[in-house]
């Protein structure tokens, strides 16, 4: 570790909103007339004291061997610049200012992909998404930060940076201490860059957009989607009629097909477009076959994937127009998925929620819950919605925080989720990283 003056002056030098990745272990070589040399795909490595290639040497060589066993064509030689598997690392270093959408792009040059994908990837921060694990779209395919994430750097509390940059994608020496800041929302230290692991991005996508009358039937679905799609499926999505109707009234986006109880959004993503397809194809015959598909629609064109998306991407803004919103993001096993949904309809029916919706990521059992007001009520929500909310999560042995954190808001619900022993043990972790609570106060746990 480096000491340097201070916090705020580091946060000032430091931390403004970058949009430059100062380093990137892209070189991705997706065809032999692609590649990137050593000195190139490691440019943070100090270089030792080496000569340059000059006409020279090339002349030497062929004086020695003849001109006839001597490669000096760029095409020639090309080959043996790249390894047998044609590839480099597929690892991103950046900065924690840069922009989630911005990232993306820069490594679609390399024919590569962030794990992570949002619906705020045009303006969060890759810092704030990993010191909330944020989950997002693709987490059935990609999982958490927590696994993609091979290394940050980090300010503590004292004003130390701690060097754990690591881009080796396996290392097993000693703690793994920055699972310690992935997810601690920043109460340990603040994230300053990170190394990320990057899939290569698919040559193929394709999106179902799905009705079905029933939650069984969502289950039914997302079962037969597993078994059919396997390797191809990075997504499964889940929208209800309530939420749909908010898109369609406040932001006038049209569903492509009929009205339905319950909406599913498959996502496949794989490199052969025929071979992804023809699975596709197969899987929704037997869901029509067998009824648990009613209708639906099939597309690869960007654009309306990109329409279909906005479907489930833009409900918390439609949900926004119908006046106070609370909302809830809990994690539950699947079959437990849409259950509070109508629990929580039968709940407030003679309060002033208008509306309860339910919405999320069924392929990792994440739920969004929205409840709608005309007029936002504090009594509401001590004494109705959040005890009830908090306890039937705990009750069926989910998760009161599924990808946005704890917060201010959840610190005294943090018992539903965490045991005595966890969070006596996280409180101590606190106080030895941050003995004077400088550091994001009052969040994550609770102060008693």
């Amino acid at each position: 570790m480096k000491k340097i003056l201070s916090v705020t002056q580091f946060l000032l030098n430091g931390l403004r909103k970058h949009e430059n990745i100062r380093c990137l272990h892209t070189g991705y070589i997706s065809h032999q007339k692609q590649f990137v040399l050593t000195k190139d795909r490691y440019p943070h490595i100090k270089r030792g004291n080496y000569t340059e290639l000059n006409d020279n040497h090339v002349k030497f060589f062929k004086d020695l061997l003849g001109s006839d066993r001597v490669l000096t064509d760029p095409n020639d030689v090309q080959p043996y610049n790249t390894d047998w598997i044609k590839m480099v690392c597929g690892t991103l270093v950046c900065e924690a200012g840069c922009v989630l959408e911005t990232l993306d792009q820069e490594l679609e040059k390399h024919n590569l992909m962030m794990p992570l994908d949002l619906g705020a990837k045009g303006s969060c921060q890759i810092g704030g998404n990993i010191s909330t694990n944020a989950g997002g779209l693709r987490f059935l395919r990609y999982g958490s930060l927590q696994g993609n994430v091979l290394g940050v750097e980090v300010v503590l509390a004292n004003g130390e940076v701690l060097d754990c940059l690591n881009v080796l994608k396996k290392d097993n020496t000693g703690f793994h201490l920055r699972h310690l800041f992935i997810g601690s929302e920043g109460t340990l230290g603040i994230v300053t860059k990170a190394a990320l692991q990057c899939p290569p991005r698919p040559k193929s996508i394709i999106l179902a957009f799905l009705g079905v009358e029933d939650f069984e039937s969502v289950l039914s679905t997302l079962k037969l989607a597993k078994e059919q799609l396997s390797e191809t499926l990075s997504s499964c999505e889940l929208i209800d009629a309530p939420s749909l109707d908010a898109v369609n009234k406040y932001l006038g986006i049209k569903s492509p097909i009929d009205e339905f109880p319950f909406y599913v959004l498959i996502e496949t993503s794989g490199s052969d477009v025929n071979h992804d397809e023809e699975k596709l194809n197969v899987f929704l015959d037997k869901a029509m076959t067998r009824g648990i598909v009613i209708d639906g629609i099939v597309t690869n064109e960007p654009s309306k994937m990109q329409n279909i998306w906005q479907l489930r991407e833009r409900i918390a803004e439609a949900l926004l127009h119908t006046g106070a919103v609370y909302k809830y993001d809990v994690s539950l096993p699947v079959q437990h998925f849409y259950e509070i949904v109508p629990l929580l309809q039968n709940e407030l029916k003679d309060t002033s929620a208008t509306v309860v919706t339910g919405y999320g990521h069924i392929g990792d059992g994440n739920l969004h819950v929205n409840i709608a007001a005309e007029e936002y009520d504090q009594d509401l929500v001590n004494n109705v919605i959040e005890p009830f909310v908090f306890k039937w999560v705990s009750e069926k042995k989910g998760s009161i925080s599924a990808e946005h954190g704890i917060g201010l808001k959840k610190t005294e619900f943090l018992h539903y989720s965490k045991t005595p022993e966890a969070i006596s043990l996280m409180k101590k972790l606190k106080n030895l990283f941050d003995p004077s609570g400088i550091l994001n106060p009052y969040k994550v746990l609770p102060l008693h």
